[in-house]
């Protein structure tokens, strides 16, 4: 018996990748499926190649083939293709390209004038990089059609049970809030933000949970075809990409800051947006992306978990198996990251040397 605690983006996919490999599975998630307390709730989150170091740029190449194998299981529909840009004085578009190139993934740096010419809607100041293979991968989807199959392939699905206690020696037990126990050989831990306040016997690296502010801004023109983008600038590091349904009936792009951050913690998080980062974004957004309308028509939070070295979390300690704090990038490898951390959950592969526990000691 493997139990997995924890239902979203990394938590339903692995008991996904654990149940069709034949395995008993019981996913145990503190609220509904599919909640909005968290980090994976939503219709939009990014996914890229675009990354200056050479193993994550393999890591999404992983990823791409995991998403296509998860659409294909599930006969659901998850990550759409946009096309990505990445560009700002800050970023680094020579190391992007560099990386990319090694990978034999296509890219293409363009001037101001002639990215500017291709997408009318953003205001360039200096060159951009476009790889085609970038897109849009829709959360709550995601997470709906990984329970979905792992309940098809045989996995038990507790939700609304809150696990209060792990008892490791020998057998590992599962206490929860509703009275229940569960004897399991193996725990994956996949708790994201409330993490730091399970108290496992493992020493974690240190953790920051912090409250991020999204905001959808209505587009002027509502055939415009938007990629997914990435920029960095003297004063702030910008996302942005297509709203789906969380920017509401009309086109919208969802723009948010990705490195300001309000420091919580999973269970004192308010949900308040921050409206020094609403007057941010939509300055940016006045500034830098014309084709939108500077006033958002929706704002909303969720929460990071990051590490000291932006880095993931996915190690296994004893009969535990521990994969979260995704660091705010984390979502484009929710497949990937499953069945790595089934891997590590059924013996059959060792973890990552980047992504140990005791890395930082």
């Amino acid at each position: 018996m493997i139990a997995v605690v924890g239902a979203g983006l990394m938590g339903a996919a692995t008991a996904w990748q654990l149940a069709r490999r034949g395995h008993e599975v019981t996913l145990i998630e503190a609220y509904d499926i599919g909640h909005r307390h968290g980090s994976s709730h939503g219709s939009s989150r990014i996914f890229r190649r675009a990354y200056a170091d050479p193993f994550y740029v393999g890591l999404t190449g992983k990823a791409a083939e995991q998403w296509c194998e998860l659409e294909h299981d599930s006969a659901t529909p998850l990550l759409r293709n946009t096309g990505g840009l990445d560009f700002g004085e800050r970023r680094d578009l020579e190391s992007l390209a560099t990386a990319l190139g090694a990978a034999g993934v296509r890219c293409e740096v363009l001037g101001a004038p002639a990215a500017a010419e291709r997408w009318p809607s953003i205001r360039f100041t200096g060159p951009a990089l476009y790889h085609p293979d970038a897109g849009v991968i829709d959360a709550d989807r995601t997470v709906a059609a990984c329970v979905r199959r792992a309940t098809e392939h045989g996995a038990d699905i507790w939700s609304g049970v809150r696990v209060t206690g792990i008892d490791v020696p020998g057998a590992v037990v599962l206490r929860t809030d509703d009275g229940r126990e569960l004897t399991c050989d193996t725990v994956v831990v996949a708790a994201g933000a409330w993490l730091p306040g399970l108290e496992l016997p493992v020493t974690l690296p240190p953790l920051k949970v912090t409250q991020q502010q999204v905001f959808h801004f209505r587009q002027r023109e509502p055939s415009v075809a938007w990629p997914v983008l990435v920029c960095k600038d003297a004063s702030m590091q910008v996302f942005g990409l297509p709203s789906g349904a969380d920017g509401g009936a009309l086109p919208a792009v969802k723009v948010a800051e990705h490195d300001r951050g309000t420091p919580t913690t999973a269970t004192t998080r308010t949900g308040i947006v921050d409206p020094s980062s609403r007057i941010r974004v939509s300055a940016f957004v006045h500034d830098r992306l014309p084709g939108l309308d500077p006033d958002p028509v929706a704002g909303t939070t969720c929460l990071y978990t990051t590490t000291v070295d932006d880095e993931f979390v996915l190690d296994r300690h004893g009969p535990l198996v521990i994969v979260s704090a995704c660091s705010g990038h984390g979502a484009k490898f929710a497949p990937v990251i499953g069945a790595m951390a089934a891997d590590l959950a059924t013996g059959r592969a060792r973890p990552h040397p980047r992504f140990r526990l005791d890395r930082t000691a």
